[in-house]
Order: C-alpha cells, then sequence, then structure tokens
C-alpha cells in the first residue's frame, strides 16, 4: 500500500506542477504559488471544522508549521533559481531534496536490502535525469547563486516532507492544516515584500483552485504512504513527480523528449519495480 500511495502522491504533484508551469506562462509564478496555497488552506481548514475537532495533543503543530515554512522557502528558492539559471541545471539539483527524507529513515532504523537499495538509487538517479540535465557542458548555466537558490530549495523541499512524516505520526490531517497555516503565512508576507499583482483572469481561476487542490491531495496521500511504511521508500517514489510532469508536457504539449529524460524514465520504471518487488 505504501508503494501505491506514495506513486499516486508522485503522479499528483507532477500533475499539479504541470498545471502550474501553465498558468505561470500567465501570471507570475508567486501569484500562482500564494493563490493555489491559499486555495488548500480554505480546504483543510473545511476538512478540519467537520471531523478533526477538537485538536488533538502533541506535536503536530510544530512539525506541521517546520513543513510548512520550508516548503515555503524550497519553492521560493526554487523560482528565484530557476529566475537566475536554466532549468536543466537547478531542478536536477533541487530534485536531490529527496535524499533529506531517505536519510532521515535511514537513520531513524528503515531496513534497506541490496535489492531494495539498488532501487532506490535507479529511482533517485532516474528522477534526476528525468527533470533534463544538462550534461553536455558548456554554455552560458547561469551564475553561483542559481545553483545555491537549487541546493536551498533541496533542503527546503526535502526538510517538508520529513517533516509530513513526524507531524503524521501524531495526525496527518491537522500537520497538513499546520503546513499550509505557516506557507501561506510566508507567502503572504512575500507578497507584501514584492507587491504581488493580484488581478487574475477569471478564465485562469479554475487552474489556480486544481493546483492548490492537487497539491493538498498529493501531500495527503504521502502522509498516508509514510504511515504505512517507510520514509525512506515513500520519499522516493513520491519525489518521481518530474516523470509525470515531462510526460503530460509530451503527451499534451508535444514537447520532445531528449534522450537524457527517455534514459531518466526508463531507470525511475526499473527503480520501481526492484523496490515493489
Amino acid at each position: 500500500m505504501t508503494i501505491v500511495l506514495a506513486l499516486a502522491a508522485s503522479v499528483t504533484w507532477g500533475a499539479s506542477d504541470f498545471i502550474a508551469g501553465i498558468l505561470s506562462g500567465r501570471l507570475p509564478a508567486r501569484t500562482v504559488v500564494i493563490c493555489s496555497q491559499a486555495v488548500a488552506l480554505v480546504a483543510i481548514s473545511g476538512v478540519v471544522l467537520v471531523v478533526g475537532l477538537p485538536l488533538p495533543p502533541g506535536p503536530w503543530w510544530l512539525w506541521g508549521a517546520v513543513g510548512g515554512v520550508a516548503e515555503g522557502a524550497g519553492l521560493l528558492a526554487l523560482y528565484s533559481g530557476l529566475a537566475r539559471g536554466r532549468m536543466g541545471i537547478v531542478t536536477p539539483i533541487a530534485g536531490l531534496g529527496v535524499l533529506v527524507p531517505v536519510v532521515v529513515g535511514l537513520v531513524r532504523g528503515d531496513p534497506v536490502t541490496v535489492l531494495l537499495g539498488a532501487g532506490i538509487l535507479l529511482a533517485i538517479v532516474g528522477g534526476v535525469l528525468a527533470s533534463g540535465p544538462e550534461v553536455e557542458g558548456g554554455g552560458e548555466g547561469g551564475d553561483a547563486t542559481s545553483i545555491l537558490y537549487a541546493v536551498l530549495a533541496a533542503l527546503g523541499l526535502g526538510t517538508a516532507m520529513a517533516c509530513v512524516d513526524l507531524g503524521s505520526r501524531v495526525s496527518g490531517l491537522h500537520t497538513l492544516w499546520a503546513m499550509r497555516v505557516a506557507s501561506v503565512g510566508v507567502f503572504l508576507l512575500l507578497a507584501l515584500v514584492l507587491t504581488t499583482r493580484w488581478r487574475i483572469p477569471r478564465g485562469l481561476a479554475p487552474g489556480l483552485v486544481v493546483v492548490g487542490i492537487a497539491d493538498l491531495s498529493a501531500t495527503a496521500l504521502f502522509s498516508m504512504a509514510t504511515t504505512r511504511g517507510h520514509l525512506s521508500i515513500a520519499g522516493v517514489l513520491a519525489s518521481l513527480y518530474p516523470v509525470t510532469t515531462i510526460l503530460l508536457a509530451w503527451l499534451l504539449l508535444r514537447e520532445r523528449l531528449r534522450p537524457v529524460q527517455v534514459v531518466g524514465v526508463a531507470a525511475a520504471l526499473a527503480g520501481i519495480a526492484l523496490i515493489a518487488s
């Protein structure tokens, strides 16, 4: 069940990123993030009011707050890095954030066999290659600051995944709620500083709702995956969302897959097969 839930989270995150990428061509990226996160906060708050009261005891609020701030900082760093450097350099580095939940899971005692270790390694490498790394060398790859932003994005997003696991051991629902409260708070402060444009064309509003609900659903699926199995496995499989994004771009936008991306997809699938075995 852990594998199914984690892969479902990966597909949902990938679809969310695909739609968000299209919307970001019409709106500032930070507007897409703030509005979609706000939609998710409204949705999860409604669920908490219906089935999540009274609030349970425990440190779920702490892990949720840390995870929400880490996620907000990670997304900010990712978009800042993409603004300064090339996607083929920034995105694969940011994707290595999967190492954070893997390390946390292994330190906590997740068992690893040779077959499972090989599957995890293949899946991580496949996810990075599917992101389209620029391995040819040469050209303008962006300055050192863009690489620093990518590293910070990896740490932020990876830390958020680990916090989801830790908080979900007390209450997954309330951890998700605390994360959205914290992330929306961070992004609203960012919006005030950057004077974010709030005029949203009516035709784009449904897309923002879909992105927000999809991101929330993916996080919920990941939360359930970590409570039913090992964090190291769930983290690796859920982090394969770039595979979904690039496949949707190939199917719907007719974007050409680079050879390194085809290799990455194949490696990711092989890794999933080894983990499942």
